[in-house]
């Protein structure tokens, strides 16, 4: 026996209501359509019994056919849609409303189903045309104007959309939905105020509301209220525990007080809510790691490479952390493993190289810098630690050649020419090294120390007057500067000027730093250029028991010592410096002090 292939038709009641309206009740007769249920089946047509004439055409085989209205059209497609939604049949079912809509174009109600169906399918600017007529056509309802603000915000214009909330609480003040989404919008668009006065309204008409704690609390942590925000979140977590989005927001603000132990709490909350949010579990690690908890966060990077379908973030981080930790060995396969599935990746290339220069293998780690990608952000830093190692093996040449390429590149990096600067000093090129340094301040010209290497540069060039300069310069802008007081101090002593205002420069550099040996050294040779021998004496011991072996110290103090009678000493002092320095010029007037003093003895 065959199926029963009857169609699935309306109520005989819905039929009826619908022969008596006309086009404006046409929602009024699909509304009664959907409450009346299943439709009912139409019997099936039998042939009459034999010798009765019979055909199916009758009793209107012979009359004109009848126009059928425009609303009856639209109420048939209305229907069919209807029928296919609910059978899945979603692309036919389109179609249908679409002749729906053609056949009555001026019923907002099919607009606005029209539309719906449109953002079923994903079609937004279909569905905003759709919207957009609807809420025309029937200004005064509600849905029409939520489905509508809810277009404009999916489109991102939040204005228009705001407008369409604010235009459902003219026509339904007490409407959640449009005071919720309302407070999120303005809160998108930085109107803070606006935003927590209508979530205030929700959590009036619903204390319950977790979104509304929610973005109320997103509200708040942007206004830097952090802890009125907390206490927004966790109402939020006690009407939805296991919500991610609210212990996220409330553990980035944890962090935002710099209270890292609850932040770390809250990422482990969330973590057992979802074991696979990988942004928890990255910044729970990156916590640890700033709590030097380096094993702790070893765990954690290790347990999300598992669970990542591409972890060589991940082992990134696992390498940063074992480069911490200083298990270069385990850094140097854990970047060497991201090289292998991503050449190009040149941040591990650079750590890779930085993790070379740890293991002392120097010409691996020069590989790895001259591989980085001269497009990449890394390349300048990369270049200047290639320029580090060159000079590491005394190639100082090949390191300034490279700097020197890299700053015409990067004339902005300060770092880069005091780098060069340094270089320059090394080979003794001091006008160049001038140059670099000037140029570093340029950059910064209220760093202190760079007028500080700039004024040592200008003395080691023979330059005292613009050295003086430099120097009082980096004291004006860090009137503790202190290897800047005592080398103004040391200068002056030096020259044998101003030795009230150098004892006092080195006085203030010896309350910074009591202890050094070298600014002691200075203080006794302030001391001998006054002639107060004893106290050169006093200080220049003090200042070789720190030392112990720089050579011009000893000097001093044997230089103290001849001038205090000591000839002896002097000399032992003497012999013990020529013994100790490695500057040509420094020997030279040595042998010539020993030479003299052995005449005297």
């Amino acid at each position: 026996m065959k199926p029963s292939t009857s169609l699935r038709l309306p109520s005989p009641t819905v039929v009826l209501t619908l022969q008596s309206m006309g086009t404006r009740s046409l929602r009024t007769a699909i509304s009664l359509l959907i409450l009346s249920g299943c439709a009912a089946a139409v019997p099936e047509l039998k042939p009459p019994p034999e010798g009765l004439a019979w055909s199916p055409e009758a009793p209107f085989r012979n009359q004109r056919k009848t126009e059928i209205p425009s609303e009856a059209q639209a109420f048939s497609h209305f229907l069919k849609g209807y029928a296919l939604l609910g059978d899945g049949d979603f692309d036919p079912a389109l179609k249908e409303f679409e002749a729906a809509v053609a056949a009555e174009p001026n019923d907002g109600f099919l607009h606005f189903r029209l539309a719906s169906l449109y953002l079923r399918k994903g079609d937004l600017k279909k569905a905003l045309v759709e919207a957009e007529t609807a809420v025309r056509l029937e200004p005064k309802s509600v849905e029409h104007h939520l489905l509508l603000a809810g277009l404009y915000s999916s489109l991102n214009e939040n204005q228009k959309g705001i407008a369409e909330y604010n235009e459902v609480l003219q026509l339904d003040p007490a409407n959640q939905e449009a005071l919720l989404y309302l407070g999120a919008l303005y809160l998108q668009v930085d109107d803070l105020a606006r935003a927590g006065q209508r979530l205030e309204e929700l959590l009036k008409a619903d204390p319950n509301s977790a979104l509304g704690h929610y973005y109320l609390g997103r509200v708040r942590a942007k206004s830097k209220l952090y802890l009125a925000a907390e206490q927004s979140y966790r109402k939020a977590l006690e009407l939805n525990p296991k919500s991610e989005a609210v212990l996220l927001d409330l553990a980035l603000v944890y962090e935002l007080e710099s209270k890292t132990e609850d932040a770390i709490q809250t990422y482990q909350r969330l973590l057992q809510v979802n074991a696979q949010n990988a942004w928890a579990r990255r910044r729970l690690g990156e916590l640890y790691v700033g709590q030097n908890k380096l094993d702790e966060a070893l765990r954690q990077f290790e347990t999300l490479q598992g669970s990542e379908s591409d972890p060589r973030e991940t082992r990134i981080k696992i390498g940063l952390i074992s480069f911490e930790k200083g298990d270069f060995e385990r850094a140097a396969t854990e970047f060497n493993l991201v090289l292998a599935g991503d050449p190009d990746n040149d941040r591990a290339r650079y750590y890779l190289g930085a993790t070379y220069i740890e293991m002392k293998a120097d010409d691996k780690a020069l590989e790895a810098f001259e591989r980085v990608s001269e497009k990449s952000e890394l390349y300048v830093d990369s270049r200047v630690q290639a320029a580090y190692l060159y000079d590491r093996k005394e190639e100082t040449q090949k390191a300034i050649e490279l700097v020197q390429a890299v700053a015409a590149k990067r004339n902005d990096r300060k770092e880069i020419y005091a780098f060069l600067s340094s270089l320059y000093r090394k080979t003794k090129e001091y006008p160049k090294a001038i140059q670099a340094m000037e140029k570093v301040v340029t950059l910064d010209p209220k760093n202190d120390e760079a007028h500080f290497q700039l004024g040592a540069l200008y003395d080691e060039n023979k330059n005292k007057e613009k050295s003086v300069a430099s120097m009082k310069k980096a004291i004006e802008l860090n009137p503790k500067n202190a290897a800047a007081l005592n080398y103004l101090g040391y200068t002056w002593a030096e020259m044998g000027v101003q030795l009230d205002d150098a004892e006092d420069m080195i006085q203030r550099a010896l309350k910074i730093q009591p202890n050094d040996g070298f600014y002691i050294d200075s203080l006794g040779w302030v001391y001998y250029q006054k002639g107060d021998y004893p106290k050169a004496v006093e200080q220049l011991e003090r200042a070789v028991e720190i030392t112990v072996d720089d050579p011009t110290i000893i000097e001093h103090l044997a230089d103290a010592y001849e001038k205090s009678g000591r000839g002896d000493r002097a000399l032992a002092r003497y012999r013990e410096a020529l013994k100790r320095t490695k500057e040509n010029e420094q020997i030279k007037r040595l042998r010539d002090k020993i030479q003299r003093l052995e005449k005297k003895i």
